[in-house]
């Protein structure tokens, strides 16, 4: 089985910081599955501006963020393996949609989220992925459906 250090991811993905939401993939099996991590920290730009006098909650990590980590942890299963298929994939990768998500807990700073994304099938340039996010033994996402698309890159003027 396969690991992918952070440098490894950055050069699969083309997000960078601090829009980059995966820090390692513990496992890959090509075509199939991966185990990814992304440690959640207090100086996150989320966390910016915050008042001092705040609940913990206030600090859970936002579902928006989680799920993109998510979406880029399957991404990186994705394009990884593609190319070692000698297939790569060209264009602009889109986070497409997620439907039946299920938020069961939240991450604080501090936490590593644990994301395992199956794929469920590709079809030309659209990848169907589901999945779950845990933070140590306890699940706090389950993803029943991610679609990630690729498309041609656009005109300057978005056409």
């Amino acid at each position: 089985m396969t690991t992918l250090e952070h440098a490894d991811i950055r050069r699969i993905l083309p997000h960078r910081h601090p829009v980059l939401l995966v820090d390692r993939a513990l496992e890959i099996e090509p075509g199939a599955r991966i185990v990814t991590t992304k440690a959640v920290t207090g100086s996150e730009p989320c966390y910016a501006g915050l008042d001092e006098d705040l609940p913990t909650a206030a600090y859970a990590y936002p579902v928006s963020l989680l799920v993109e980590s998510f979406g880029q942890s399957g991404a990186v299963l994705w394009l990884h393996s593609a190319a070692l298929k000698d297939e790569p994939v060209e264009g602009t990768l889109i986070f497409g949609s997620a439907r039946d998500v299920t938020i069961t807990g939240s991450a604080y700073p501090g936490d590593v989220l644990r994301h395992v994304v199956e794929i469920d099938r590709i079809i030309g340039d659209n990848a169907f992925m589901r999945g779950e996010t845990w933070v140590g033994d306890v699940r706090i996402a389950t993803l029943g459906s991610v679609l990630a698309v690729v498309r041609d890159g656009l005109a300057s003027d978005g056409s």
